[in-house]
C-alpha cells in the first residue's frame, strides 16, 4: 500500500518537556490508523505538528513523498489535509450549511481570479466577483451547495432538519458532528479526527462508529485519536500507541490490544479486558 502520509523522527519540546519524542508514522492510501494512549501522550501535539498548528524541533511530515514540514495550516488545506479538533470549533452564528460550506473554500476556483503584482487587487477582484455574481460564480456555487447538502445527508436526522439553524443552538454531539462534515467538505485527501467521540453518550458513539466506517468503506484515509479503545479496536487497520510522547507499540488492533507494553500504560499490571471496559467508560 502506497504511503499517503510518512512521519519520520517527529519530535517537539516545551521546555524540559519533549511533549513529542522521535515518532515515526505512516498511512497508507486508503488506511485508517489509529493513535491512542494515555493523557498527556503526545496525540493531539503530533496532530498539530502534522498539520502546521505548531512546529516541530525535530524531524520531517511527508505526504505524497512530499516534504510538508512546517508548512501552514491554509496550504496544507489547500493540499489535502482536513482536521477536527479535541475540544470543538464550529462558527456559532453561520447556520449548519454555511458552516459546511466554509470547508469548501480551498476548492473555491471561480471567485478567485489569478492576479498577481500588486498587492490587494486579488483581494478587490475576489470581493467584485463575489457582489456582481456572473455565471461562473454561480454554478460553482450551487455545485458547492450540493455537495454539502450530500455530506450533511451523511449525518441523517442529526443535521438534515436542522441545515438552517445557526450552530450554537445545536446540542454539543451534533456540533461536533457539524465539524466533521465541515472538513469533508474539503474532499480530504487524509481526514484527522480528534476524539470525534468525545462528550458523546453510548448510543451517539454507535452513530459516530457507524459514519467513520461508511468514510472508510468509500476509501476516505483517516487518522484518528481516540479514547474509546472498543471502537478503535473495529475500526482500525492499524493502532500507533504514544506513551510520554514516544511510539510504545504499533499493529494490528488485536496484537496491540494484548501488547505488555500498552496494557501497562494504561493500567499497570491489570489485564486487557480492564484496558478496553476503563477506556470506554472514560
Amino acid at each position: 500500500m502506497p504511503s499517503l502520509l510518512e512521519i519520520s523522527g517527529l519530535t517537539r519540546r516545551f521546555g524540559g518537556l519533549t511533549a513529542v519524542n522521535a515518532v515515526d508514522l505512516r498511512v497508507g492510501e486508503g488506511e485508517l490508523v489509529s493513535v491512542i494512549g494515555p493523557n498527556g501522550a503526545g496525540k493531539t501535539t503530533l496532530f498539530n505538528l502534522v498539520t502546521g498548528l505548531d512546529h516541530p524541533d525535530a524531524g520531517k511530515v511527508h505526504f505524497e513523498d512530499e516534504d510538508i514540514t512546517g508548512w501552514p495550516a491554509p496550504r496544507l488545506a489547500e493540499r489535502g489535509l482536513a482536521r477536527t479538533f479535541q475540544h470543538g470549533r464550529v462558527f456559532a452564528n453561520l447556520t449548519v450549511l454555511d458552516n459546511v460550506l466554509v470547508g469548501a473554500h480551498t476548492r473555491l476556483r471561480a471567485v478567485k481570479p489569478r492576479i498577481g503584482g500588486v498587492p490587494g487587487v486579488a483581494a478587490l477582484a475576489e470581493l467584485a466577483l463575489a457582489l456582481v455574481q456572473p455565471p461562473s460564480v454561480t454554478r460553482e456555487e450551487r455545485a458547492l451547495r450540493e455537495e454539502a447538502l450530500g455530506i450533511i445527508a451523511l449525518f441523517g436526522e442529526r443535521l438534515a432538519p436542522r441545515i438552517d439553524n445557526p450552530a450554537y443552538s445545536l446540542s454539543y454531539a451534533n456540533r461536533r458532528r457539524v465539524e466533521i462534515a465541515r472538513a469533508l467538505a474539503l474532499k480530504p485527501r487524509l481526514l484527522l479526527l480528534d476524539e470525534p467521540t468525545a462528550g458523546m453518550n453510548e448510543s451517539e458513539t454507535a452513530e459516530m462508529l457507524e459514519i467513520i466506517r461508511t468514510l472508510k468503506a468509500r476509501g476516505q484515509t483517516i487518522l484518528l485519536i481516540e479514547h474509546k479503545l472498543d471502537l478503535v479496536m473495529q475500526l482500525s487497520d492499524r493502532v500507533v500507541v504514544l506513551d510520554d510522547g514516544s511510539k510504545i507499540a504499533e499493529g494490528q488492533p488485536e496484537e496491540v490490544r494484548n501488547d505488555p507494553r500498552v496494557i501497562e500504560a494504561y493500567l499497570g499490571h491489570r489485564h486487557v479486558g480492564g484496558l478496553v471496559q476503563e477506556a470506554v467508560a472514560a
